[in-house]
């Protein structure tokens, strides 16, 4: 799998939601892109990774 350009191997099968716990992201202020489609927040414990997926995990970062 591809995840923002880099080639990281999936451990086993699992949700969008399990990956990003377990690479310690924050869901509340992250947005994620799946093979060129943003993903809903609502669907992240419905999505299944593959190994030929390609995901961009951008922050939200507070400035002023």
């Amino acid at each position: 799998m591809r995840l923002n350009g880099k080639t990281v191997t999936l451990e086993k099968e699992q949700t969008l939601f399990a990956f990003l716990a377990t690479e310690q992201f924050d869901c509340k202020s992250i947005a994620v892109e799946r093979n060129g489609v943003i993903v809903p927040k609502a669907e992240y414990e419905n999505i299944r990774l593959s190994d030929q997926d390609t995901l961009e995990i951008v922050r939200f970062v507070g400035g002023g």
